[in-house]
């Protein structure tokens, strides 16, 4: 198992100016974790809004690359949201295949995109059928313009339409590309009230890569910042392993899996990004070994 860090989780600093991503980098370089994924989402300053032009720089890919192989750091995955059923869908997939294009150039091989925005959700399964057939044609596009590089492709369990477990398997399989997967969240099943240790359970044979992340979760309003699920539940996130995911079990359901590639944590909480993460990798790492242990 390689342990590292989403650059979503120096959120924080990176928008302040007190990172840039190449800080980063030399920070995870000097911490216990091994690698570094790169969500483009952290290069702009309103996370609900990407407005990286990483695929349009290639002065800072090369900084990037270079101070990535200087300092040890694996770059291992390329997080890139779209929209591929909205008006701009035609645009947002020349986007992510211009990056496909600079992932292949830091050497990462490992890509994750959206398929919706986060926020859309179908009124009933009825509409989720009618949008399916071209969700899968256009992640099927997206793998195929990744194997060129032997990119592994992958959709997150991420916003209301493909958050459920089922959804995403239903997904990997129509697309039915040997280098399609999914980016395994293992709190963002709460986003749609889904138990995460079942679902986790679920999707693990099928990750390229596992999120971890843990929440809060509330059923009655605690104050303002607080994400408010379908079902009633109030979610805020938390350091790996202080929160009230049933991380044991989440972590036995990945490793009964048989996976063995990079874990990233991706912090989002309210607490100081940089212990968030110190503490939370320790956690992991922690956690982890207690379950092997047990096996």
């Amino acid at each position: 198992m390689q342990f590292g860090f989403s650059s979503y989780s120096f959120y924080q600093h990176l928008r302040a100016g007190r990172m840039t991503l190449l800080d980063v980098i030399d920070w995870i370089a000097e911490s216990d974790a091994t690698h570094m994924e790169i969500a483009t989402v952290s290069l702009s300053p309103e996370i609900s809004n990407d407005t990286s032009t990483l695929d349009a720089d290639p002065g800072f890919v090369q900084e990037i690359k270079k101070r990535a192989a200087d300092r040890g750091v694996t770059l291992s995955n390329l997080v890139v949201p779209a929209d591929l059923l909205g008006e701009n869908a035609e645009r947002d997939m020349a986007r992510l295949k211009r990056h496909l294009d600079v992932a292949a150039e830091l050497g990462i091989t490992l890509f994750r995109h959206d398929v919706s925005k986060w926020a859309h959700r179908a009124k009933d399964v009825a509409e989720f059928e009618q949008l399916l057939p071209r969700m899968v044609e256009a992640s099927k596009e997206v793998a195929q313009y990744g194997a060129q590089y032997g990119i592994t492709t992958s959709v997150e369990n991420h916003g209301l339409l493909m958050n459920g477990s089922e959804r995403v398997r239903r997904l990997i399989h129509l697309v039915d590309e040997p280098n399609f997967k999914t980016t395994l969240d293992v709190g963002n099943f709460m986003s749609v009230d889904e138990n995460p240790v079942v679902a986790v359970q679920q999707n693990a044979p099928y990750a390229s890569i596992v999120h971890l992340k843990d929440f809060y979760v509330r059923s009655q309003l605690p104050g303002d910042g607080w994400h408010h699920t379908p079902g009633g539940s109030y979610l805020l996130g938390s350091i790996v392993g202080y929160g009230d995911l049933d991380m044991r079990g989440i972590v036995r359901g990945i490793l009964d899996a048989g996976y063995d590639g990079f874990i990233s944590i991706e912090f989002e909480g309210i607490e100081e990004c940089l212990m968030g993460c110190t503490v939370g990798l320790a956690n992991a790492k922690r956690l982890f070994d207690e379950a092997e242990a047990a096996r």
